[in-house]
């Protein structure tokens, strides 16, 4: 099973970027996608999850300025962030569940894992 996640880069505080994470060799249909962070001296945090089921579920904090979706027919799965912020820099990863019937934002219950893309934002 393998996670590429792709497009982060150095942007301007109020610009919008687009994260992507493509997966192969898994039965995409019946995982759980989802998108962490770790910022430079911090543990890593849940940003956002695109359940098997259709339903989507944010952190608190980022749930008015990021979109998460998938397509399940690309084995795709997308983060749109609007109005980005000095303080959403980070490496952002993508990761995977097996299947699961209850929704999860620890890292733990994550089984499979890209290697991060970079967002630095300046302010």
């Amino acid at each position: 099973v393998q996670l590429q996640a792709s497009g982060g880069g150095l942007v301007q505080a109020g610009a919008s970027l687009r994260l992507f994470c493509a997966a192969s060799g898994h039965t995409f249909s019946s995982s759980d996608t989802g998108w962490f962070r770790q910022a430079p001296g911090k543990g890593r945090e849940f940003v956002a999850v695109a359940r098997r089921t259709g339903d989507v579920h944010y952190e608190d904090s980022v749930k008015a300025r990021f979109t998460i979706s998938r397509d399940n027919a690309k084995k795709t799965t997308i983060l749109q962030i609007d109005n980005l912020k000095p303080e959403d820099t980070a490496v952002y990863y993508c990761a995977a569940t097996s299947w699961r019937l209850r929704l999860s934002t620890r890292p733990e219950h994550y089984d499979y894992w890209g290697q991060g893309t970079l967002v630095t934002v300046s302010s």
